[in-house]
């Protein structure tokens, strides 16, 4: 991590030093991590001895040498590979070493405690990844010079820092490379090793408290040496040893804790047997021994009281400084360790003066920070014996806490939650009424896990107690008991879901409670007999059933698919076998108990459309495996049940669930498809029929003369028939035939009903079997014929229905096997694609004509939808990609309503072919300058369907955003745009000297948008590819209509600033007088000797431009180019080109 001194360096440090301070003889010089190649040489009887005494003491004598980071730097070491000499290894080998080698460390440290001190602060220095030297001098001046040599300095002429500071009794120097701030140290390296060091060095720290706490530290020399140490490192600036530093004084101090807690204890029991002792009579009662007992208390409040102090040194030394530390990891150590002192150490540290710091910290702006205090304080709510002294902080941060549940970061909401659930558990006075209302809102959370934890807080806080329970009687039954209490529960949450009033569909509030109260919400026995219950025992108005349907549904869904919901996000998860099991078990148990029950729950709300909508989706979710004699008779019965709700209604939800669980039921793989599809193909022929009847009646000599009636009957079977054919094959009743009747050009003027014909145009073809081209012709036709319908929504669903069906037969055409059908070749007619062009363009892009907001959104959508079909047959391939071109003209003009649309459209026509898709940018910028220039040259007004000048050449700058970041990829459509503009503007003209310039050469300011896009090579060559077109003659010419030329080869020659100098202009779409101050003059242009002034003229093309500029002398380039562009195969090689030296042919 970082460059250990050299030999130079090091000796530089030491004139450094000796010329910072006079070092006494007795000063120590001590290089971190050294002497591990002379210690591998020893004998064993050497390294065994070298365990017993002091490692300082071991290298007392030997020649100091490089330290470092040792293999913890280069390598991973296995543990027990190389034998440990240094502390910094020890803990390095894992927990296993760690108790063994303290004690001998506390040995040493008996023996000659300088030494095993100075051993100790290297391991420190050294696991903040410092490479550096250490040199110790004993404290022997006085105060106000020890205070000047506390500096932490850099001297750049050897490369190296160096701190000085007190920890006594030494002043140490740590000397160190400059690049020890550079973020790679041990505690922020990565990797499953650097983790486990983290937690042993911890551990480390813990085990040497725990083995020091009945010998040495109380002697007053190493905890003062040690916290000195890590005060004064603690405040460095450098990140390294104040990351290392704070964590090791915060675990010094939790460790403290545990000292402190270990005296009260012992403490309270001597205090007890002095209690006992002095309770005795006097003449049982020993003197001495309660004399002796009290010299114990004593002495043991003593070693509390200097614990205390030792603790409260480490308080204010380090964490009052570091809290707010600008180092997110800092402040986390802190405030993590900040809970469990008070958690520990309650007496002391839970006040509201420590309090305040973790209320305030949950203002951080780190989410793991706010992260770390709000666990710390589920700690502490989950503790009763703690909750009294909470009461202050409760009444000062609970508005913060509530807010914190919106908080950005899910994990922060969804811990801030549970913080608030475990308040609300343990206390019933600190959450009002209206807090509470704020949390159960998040049961409509689109993150899971939050509207999971609002949902056991709402099931526990309002539905498992509701406010109201029914009384029953003695002798109740259990079951009886158990089915009224699910009632009450599923009336509470109909209260709260009604009350709330914020979300319209039960199933996501179901997700939400399915891990707190899937019991009550599977308990479908209980939700059936409250549904079949008479209404004066219920107790329920029709709009709670048919919230309690909702809710039996979406339990039933939940149950068999699982917490998949559109909008809602959750963590990608593996289902496990038990949940598997558990979902197979469910569905069974829902399919016993619905075949029985759903036909009776049919007939009892097949008067509710919306009832019965939702309870004909619960077949979709039956397990297909289920048969026995008992099933196949209630199958039976299931669907009778199902032919008559469908024959009665004609709402298209009823429908489409119909349909759905016909499928369902009707597929192979079920155990009861030879009972379902005789059934369901009965209610198919019944439809039919009819509409055979009907339509005869209706049809005579070809006019439509059915009365209302009848066209209702028969309206009301084409619905359904169109719901079916959605979701099934109905191609075996021909029913293609039956209706195409309907669409002939006579019945249209006839008086057929435009509730018909958006029937017949939204659904009645759309899946109709058109296994012949002429079929498909003809309905393209008719479809045709239809958008000059006089009824609006008959054109759009005519619309609609042309887009699906040129859409599947284009697709069809791509999956078919030719050597098995043959692909139906069908291609739009030029009259069909322009007038779906006409149809766009006339109801798409037009202003909407809407009173209320309502209606502005749906008639976006409803424009939206109808862009989205069109812009369809661009991406599949019906239409030619020109066909694009004059929706890309209005990306900017309707960039908020359509802007996305247009963009994915643009995006997928580059994926099929760039160069085709350049083209069509080329002719939609080209159409929009040549209408721009025939409404000028006319001398009217820009229209309406016209854009001014900025707004096209503000069109090919977000054209050319489009293009990215990746220049390769688009060179041949870049060169392609700029060779088609060129020649558009120069196309026919011949150079002379007195002819006028081109009339399309205001075009160029437009293609200079592209410029920047080009690679530098590329550059040159259209450079190249335009001195084709002009000559030297027409390059020097400084008159006001070459201007748009000298602007656009100014940006093909641009190469950074000098080049944006040269090229920056302002355009403008009205004439201005001219302005030749030098008030317009920038510095730079005004400076420039090539500088010609600003010009603002009217361009005999009728283009207005104004333009201020610099003009260099022109380049000569070669005028022989080739004529083709790079071969497909060159430009998909997988070798990388070179941008330096690859050029763009035109």
């Amino acid at each position: 991590m970082i460059a250990e001194p050299t030999v130079t360096s090091r000796s530089s440090v030491q004139n450094e030093n000796l010329a910072v301070d006079t070092n006494p003889p007795g000063a120590v010089r001590h290089t971190v991590g050294g002497a591990r190649n002379e210690n591998r040489e020893k004998s064993v009887r050497g390294k065994r001895r070298a365990r017993e005494g002091s490692e300082n003491a071991k290298r007392r004598h030997t020649k100091t040498t490089n330290g470092g980071l040792g293999r913890a730097q280069n390598s991973y070491p296995k543990r027990g590979d190389v034998e440990a000499v240094t502390l910094f290894e020890v803990v390095t080998m894992g927990r296993s070493a760690m108790q063994a080698v303290v004690d001998d460390w506390i040995e040493a440290y008996i023996a000659d405690r300088d030494s095993a001190l100075l051993d100790l602060v290297s391991f420190f220095i050294q696991c903040s990844g410092c490479k550096g030297l250490v040199t110790a001098e004993m404290f022997q001046s006085r105060k106000g010079d020890v205070m000047s040599k506390m500096v932490e300095e850099l001297d750049e002429c050897s490369g190296l820092q160096y701190k000085k500071f007190l920890a006594f009794p030494w002043i140490l120097t740590v000397t160190w490379p400059m690049d020890m701030d550079s973020g790679e140290y041990p505690l922020t390296m990565t990797g499953p090793y650097w983790r486990r060091f983290r937690s042993e060095f911890c551990e480390f720290v813990s085990v040497l408290v725990t083995q020091c706490q009945y010998s040495v530290i109380f002697d007053s020399y190493l905890m003062d040496t040690v916290i000195s140490l890590l005060t004064e490192l603690s405040d460095s600036g450098v990140r390294a040893f104040r990351h290392t530093c704070t964590l090791a004084a915060m675990k010094l101090l939790s460790s403290l804790i545990g000292v402190a807690v270990s005296l009260t204890v012992s403490i309270e029991n001597s205090q007890r047997l002095g209690e006992v002792e002095r309770a005795k009579t006097s003449g049982r009662r020993n003197s001495t021994r309660l004399e002796r007992i009290q010299r114990k208390v004593t002495e043991l409040q003593d070693k509390r009281v200097e614990i205390e102090n030792m603790m409260d040194a480490i308080f204010k030394g380090v964490f009052l400084k570091r809290y707010r530390d600008v180092l997110p990891d800092i402040r986390s150590v802190c405030m993590e360790e900040l809970a469990i002192w008070m958690k520990l150490y309650s007496p002391v540290f839970l006040t509201d003066s420590y309090l305040k710091y973790m209320g305030w910290m949950m203002h951080d702006k780190l989410p793991d920070v706010r992260l770390k205090c709000v666990l710390g304080l589920q700690g502490l709510y989950g503790d009763p014996v703690l909750l009294p002294k909470l009461d202050l902080f409760n009444s000062r941060f609970k508005d913060r806490l509530i807010s914190m549940t919106l908080d950005k970061d899910h994990e922060v909401a969804v811990q801030t939650l549970r913080l608030l659930t475990l308040i609300s558990q343990s206390t019933d006075d600190v959450l009002t009424a209206e807090d509470y209302k704020q949390l159960f809102q998040l049961v409509y959370s689109s993150h899971r896990p939050l509207a999971v934890t609002a949902g056991e807080l709402l099931y526990t806080r309002l539905i498992c107690c509701p406010a109201e329970t029914t009384d029953l009687g003695e002798g109740t039954s259990e079951h009886h008991i158990h089915t009224q209490l699910t009632a009450d529960r599923v009336r509470a949450l109909l209260h709260f879901y009604q009350d709330s009033g914020l979300h319209q569909h039960m199933v996501y509030l179901v997700d939400s409670l399915w891990d707190s109260a899937s019991a009550m919400l599977k308990d479908w026995p209980s939700l059936t007999s409250l549904l079949l219950q008479d209404a004066s025992t219920q107790g329920l108005c029709a709009g709670e059933q048919s919230l309690v349907i909702e809710v039996l549904v979406a339990s039933v869904r939940q149950a068999v698919e699982g917490p998949l919901l559109a909008g809602r996000s959750t963590c990608k998860r593996i289902v496990i076998a038990r949940e598997k099991k558990t979902q197979l078990d469910d569905c069974g148990r829902l399919t016993e108990h619905f075949l029985k029950f759903l036909p009776q729950l049919l007939t009892e709300y097949s008067g509710s459309p919306e009832s019965a909508a939702s309870l004909l989706k619960i077949p979709q979710y039956f397990h297909p495996d289920s048969s026995s004699a008992g099933s196949q008779q209630a199958l039976a019965g299931l669907l009778s049940e199902m032919g008559a709700v469908v024959d009665l209604h004609t709402d298209p939800a009823v429908l489409e669930a119909a349909a759905r669980s016909y499928l369902s039921l009707c597929g192979e793989e079920t155990a009861w498809h030879s009972l379902a599809r005789p059934a369901r193909d009965t209610v198919v022929q019944c439809w039919v029929d009819r509409l055979a009847k009907l339509m005869g009646d209706a049809l005579q000599d070809g006019n439509f003369t059915a009365d209302e009636d009848r066209t209702g009957q028969m309206l009301s079977t084409l619905k359904k028939l169109t719901a079916f054919h959605n979701a099934q094959d109905l191609s075996g009743w021909g029913l293609y035939e039956q209706v195409s009747p309907l669409l002939s050009g006579n019945i249209q003027h006839g008086g057929l009903p435009a509730e018909v014909w958006n029937i017949l145009a939204k659904e009645g073809f759309k899946k109709m079997p058109f296994a012949q081209r002429s079929k498909l012709r003809t309905l393209c036709e008719k479809c045709l014929h239809c958008l000059s319908h006089d009824n609006q929504r008959v054109k759009e669903q005519a619309f609609l229905s042309l887009c699906d069906v040129l859409t599947a037969h284009n697709y069809q055409v791509h999956v078919w096997e030719p050597s098995s059908y043959g692909p139906l070749l069908y291609t739009p007619d030029p009259k069909l694609t322009k007038a779906l062009l006409a149809f766009i363009l006339e109801h798409v892009f037009t202003g909407p004509e809407c009173s209320s907001h309502t209606e502005v959104a749906w008639e976006l959508h409803r424009r939206r939808n109808l862009l989205a079909a069109y812009c369809k047959l661009i991406v599949h391939g019906v239409l030619e990609m020109s066909m694009a071109a004059e929706v890309f003209m209005y990306y900017m003009k309707y960039y908020n309503d359509f802007g996305d649309i247009i963009k994915e459209t643009l995006s997928r026509t580059r994926q099929m072919d760039k160069i085709e898709s350049a083209r069509t940018l080329v002719l939609c910028l080209q159409q929009l300058f040549l209408r721009l220039k025939q409404e000028q040259d006319s001398g009217v007004a820009c229209s309406l369907g016209v854009q001014t000048f900025s707004s096209i050449k503000e069109l090919a700058r977000r054209f050319s955003l489009t293009f990215g970041w990746d220049q390769t990829k688009s060179r041949e459509s870049l060169a392609l745009i700029h060779r088609d503009g060129i020649e558009f503007v120069f196309q026919g003209l011949v150079q002379k000297a007195e002819r006028p310039s081109s009339p399309h050469l205001s075009y160029l300011t437009i293609l200079s948008e592209f410029s920047s896009k080009l690679l530098r090579p590329d550059k040159k060559t259209v450079h190249s590819y335009l001195q084709r077109y002009v000559n030297e003659q027409t390059i020097s010419n400084r008159e006001e209509c070459w201007l748009p030329l000298i602007q656009y080869r100014a940006s093909l020659l641009a190469t950074g600033t000098e080049g944006e100098d040269a090229a920056s202009f302002v355009s403008s779409d009205s004439p201005k007088q001219p302005s030749l101050g030098d008030h317009s003059r920038s510095p730079t242009v005004r400076n420039s000797p090539t500088y010609d002034g600003m010009f603002r003229w009217h361009h005999p093309s009728g283009i207005n431009l104004a333009l201020h500029f610099r003009v260099e002398p022109g380049t000569v380039f070669r005028e022989t180019l080739p004529t083709k562009l790079i071969s497909e195969e060159q430009y998909n090689t997988n070798e990388e080109l070179d941008v330096d030296t690859v050029e763009v042919d035109l």
